[in-house]
């Protein structure tokens, strides 16, 4: 079974995202990629994309984000969550990358439907993502917007420029469960890695005497894993070729 856990110190979401990537890239010969929901800020650097000759699109729903981008990519205006990706669009790339995209997806289904199809036979989709039921992501998805907005302005400020705050439906935004893999096979996909991280650091801040609870029932949480409890995952499929 390809399900694992980690604590979140190892999740690659953040600064060692383009590592994490880079490492994908090396291992599966991918030349032609495109990034989910990137917008202005791929995960790759412009100059490692010249100087490695890739085709590298960055992509997302608003045009304006794509306009605060790189000139060294690539990019594209897309929305994954419904029926209109252009068909020209099919096996087009051989790896499909995302990163804090695919908690912000309405519809989980539809959307893998889609890398699927703009997958080449052999191509591979990477994702990280925060999962649903950890306490601060089942608020955000629970209370309205204007009040988790503040909320998040509270905990973890950041900037709006770049990092806008997006809504987030967590639609297949899970840990690695049977059911999750399962659902990623009868789409078709090979599942080759599918890990959840426990714990978080949302109180480190201020709800500073919250937070030793919070690492302890991490802790626990690796020793006795329990896939709906994570607070972030990273999911790594194939395509078979």
């Amino acid at each position: 079974m390809p399900a694992s856990y980690c604590s979140i110190e190892k999740f690659p979401g953040w600064s060692a995202a383009p590592d994490f990537f880079k490492s994908l890239l090396t291992e599966y010969a991918c030349t032609r990629i495109l990034e989910v929901g990137s917008g202005a800020n791929p995960t790759l650097s412009s100059e490692f994309v010249r100087s490695n000759h890739l085709s590298y699109t960055t992509s997302d729903l608003d045009a304006k984000e794509l306009e605060k981008a790189d000139a060294a990519f690539e990019q594209l205006v897309l929305d994954l969550s419904t029926n209109n990706v252009d068909p020209k669009l099919n096996a087009a790339f051989d790896c499909i990358l995302s990163r804090m995209v695919g908690e912000h997806v309405s519809d989980g289904e539809r959307y893998h439907r889609n890398i699927y199809k703009m997958l080449r036979p052999g191509g591979i989709s990477a994702h990280c993502f925060s999962t649903l039921w950890t306490v601060p992501f089942a608020v955000n998805r629970l209370l309205p917007d204007p009040l988790t907005d503040r909320l998040l302005n509270i905990f973890a400020p950041r900037d709006n420029h770049k990092h806008a705050k997006f809504k987030a439906y967590y639609s297949w935004s899970r840990g690695p469960s049977k059911k999750m893999i399962q659902r990623f096979e009868r789409l078709g996909f090979e599942v080759i890695r599918y890990t959840g991280y426990f714990g978080h650091s949302y109180y480190s801040k201020r709800l500073p005497w919250l937070q030793p609870l919070e690492d302890l029932k991490a802790e626990l949480l690796l020793k006795y894993p329990v896939p709906q409890l994570c607070s972030y995952a990273t999911l790594i499929l194939r395509k078979p070729g």
